[in-house]
């Protein structure tokens, strides 16, 4: 189980060393137990639930404000090309 821990870290890009990954290894296997279960459950003619309460939609209107200057958006930055921000040029 230490190798699907290590594995799922590299997927999941995080550094874990042998022993958080040993520590790991039985946790991770009791999640794997508990979705084995869940597949066994009969699930054959019911609808799906993508929400099990009902959630309401809270948006508001868009309202256009008037935005900064472009000498205000870059006053504190000489990474400026044409424009734009300057990032670092492709290695």
């Amino acid at each position: 189980m230490k190798k699907e821990v290590i594995e799922t870290s590299e997927n999941a890009r995080i550094n874990l060393s042998d022993d958080e990954a040993e520590g790991l290894a039985e946790d991770f296997k009791e999640v794997l137990s508990m979705f084995e279960t869940l597949q066994k459950v009969d699930t054959e003619g019911l609808k799906p639930s993508f929400h099990p309460v009902p959630v309401e939609k809270r948006s508001r209107e868009d309202e256009s404000e008037d935005s900064i200057s472009d000498e205000e958006v870059f006053r504190n930055t000489e990474n400026v090309q044409e424009g734009f921000f300057k990032g670092p040029s492709a290695r």
